[in-house]
């Protein structure tokens, strides 16, 4: 009787490893993934000089287009809890890049802003961005690159996909 438990045992098992497998390269998430990771992980570098993140990088870039905003719709705009921009709030407010004051008519809200050094850095950062995207899609011809771009805002669109991607 044991003789059979381990035929059957083995039999289990040479079936389940000879069922065919797709190639891990063939999977197009995989490949989207290598390639994120290679891009996000090069910028990250970079922006360690300017002593930022890239979730930093993401919160100044959007609080750089708006005049203020409170922390509620930072939060919204990024996708992020309130907690994890809070966060972050706290590490650019230490790098004197943001100020927080109290909205006049509720003083229940915070109204943030960029100081001059803010809105001085979000330029530098923009062009480390630039710099990291025109080296790593150099190997593109500009066709290449739009059909590129052209297809991963369809990818999103079909699925909905409304988060920022950041760290």
């Amino acid at each position: 009787m044991v003789s059979m438990e381990i035929i059957l045992v083995s039999m289990e098992t040479t079936s389940e490893t000879t069922a065919p497998v797709s190639d891990l390269e063939t999977h197009l998430g995989y490949c989207l993934r290598r390639v994120s990771n290679a891009v996000s992980g090069n910028f990250a570098r970079a922006l360690q000089a300017k002593r930022t993140s890239v979730a930093e990088w993401v919160l100044l870039r959007q609080l750089y287009d708006r005049r203020q905003a409170t922390p509620g719709e930072l939060a919204d705009a990024l996708t992020m809890t309130r907690g994890a921009v809070s966060k972050i709030l706290d590490k650019v407010e230490a790098k004197s890049w943001i100020r927080r004051r109290v909205k006049p008519e509720d003083n229940r809200v915070q109204l943030l802003s960029l100081t001059a050094a803010g809105r001085r850095i979000v330029p530098e950062l923009a062009k480390i961005a630039d710099r990291n995207d025109d080296q790593f899609f150099a190997c593109l011809d500009s066709d290449e690159r739009q059909s590129l771009g052209r297809l991963l805002g369809k990818l999103a669109t079909c699925h909905q996909i409304r988060d920022v991607p950041i760290e």
